[in-house]
């Protein structure tokens, strides 16, 4: 996809950002809903956190993506940063022809210039087709992740 530009959200992305999240089997089981207190105070903590950044995937001023990137310090490899990407989500109509990738790549991008010594993300284990474009960007799925749900 072409003329897409990434930038960070601004709050009036919110709506367009919430419905892009529950694009999805597993977003459509979850509680994404209209913009209310709790999006506004998660939006804004978000928005105020330097090792955070909502971004979007803008195309002609229509959102199509959108991801989140939290930078970790960590003192394992020596000290470095790490890149963790989440809430990866490309409109269904779009998904399929690239934009996904173009996302990637640019994420990937800001880590390098950031310095960061990895990127590393989560996927659902019922999402194969997830597995599969992320090993073919290169990550290696060395881990098993694990959740406890509050």
């Amino acid at each position: 996809m072409s003329d897409v530009i990434f930038r960070e959200a601004v709050r009036a992305d919110l709506p367009a950002v919430l419905a892009l999240l529950a694009d999805d089997v597993l977003g459509r089981s979850r509680d994404f809903t209209e913009v209310d207190a709790a999006y506004e105070k998660a939006f804004a903590d978000i928005s105020a956190d330097p090792r955070n950044q909502f971004i979007v995937a803008d195309a002609d001023g229509e959102l199509v993506g959108c991801m989140q990137l939290t930078y970790i310090p960590g003192l394992s490899r020596h000290g470095a940063e790490r890149q963790l990407v989440e809430s990866v989500r490309v409109r269904s109509d779009l998904r399929g022809q690239g934009l996904g990738r173009q996302m990637m790549v640019w994420a990937v991008d800001q880590a390098k210039q950031r310095g960061c010594a990895l990127v590393q993300l989560t996927t659902d284990k019922s999402r194969p087709d997830a597995h599969r474009f992320y090993v073919g960007l290169g990550f290696t799925p060395s881990h098993e992740g694990m959740k406890l749900s509050l």
